[in-house]
């Protein structure tokens, strides 16, 4: 049952796709125009989106939800760029502020990269730098910080301080605030799951 909702949802996301100009939100967005098709770079990998569907690089579908997030990084295109890049918590987006399953993104987002990375500082530096991460220019009182392009106009910014003899690990995932304008509270929240699931696969 749930596999015939994921594919009904995943057709009518093609569906409005196929109704898109993409040659009016490709600058706004980022990305590339090829013919019929966008190609959606995603976490250090590129996605073709047309009216054909959605595929790697390879020509396979990804996950359901790479998927929406995707769907709707087109979908909710603003009528402009919008910038502010202000790193914030996922906690104090303005149209997250609501939204009841912010602990979701600690569980499925925050709390693994702390499971398999503490006491690991040298993996996680390894598995961030083959994300495409580049180290954080700003001066911050963290054992770790790097930035990473999760979407051409939206990034990541992984903190990390690792476990000592006193205090365990911590981690946080931030965003930079112009996110909201282009991802719905949902899709953020998926795409940092996302991110963590990258990270950990990488430190394999």
């Amino acid at each position: 049952m749930e596999a015939n909702i994921f594919e009904t949802h995943y057709e009518d996301y093609c569906r409005q796709i196929a109704e898109l100009d993409f040659s009016s939100i490709k600058d706004t967005l980022g990305i590339e125009f090829r013919g019929q098709e966008a190609i959606i770079p995603f976490l250090g990998e590129d996605y073709i989106v047309s009216n054909k569907g959605i595929a790697d690089e390879f020509g396979n579908r990804p996950n359901y939800m790479v998927c929406v997030i995707l769907s709707k990084y087109l979908l909710l295109c603003p009528d402009a760029p919008i910038v502010n890049k202000e790193w914030t918590a996922l906690k104090d987006f303005r149209k997250l502020s609501q939204f009841t399953n912010l602990n979701v993104f600690t569980s499925d987002t925050e709390r693994p990269i702390v499971k398999r990375f503490s006491g690991q500082l040298d993996a996680l530096s390894d598995a961030s730098q083959k994300l495409g991460g580049k180290p954080c220019d700003m001066s911050l009182s963290y054992d770790f910080a790097m930035e990473f392009k999760a979407l051409p106009q939206i990034e990541i910014l992984l903190l990390f301080n690792d476990r000592d003899d006193e205090f365990p690990a911590t981690c946080s995932v931030l965003f930079q605030r112009q996110a909201e304008y282009y991802l719905d509270p949902e899709s953020i929240i998926m795409t940092g799951m996302a991110f963590t699931q990258r990270l950990k696969k990488l430190s394999i």
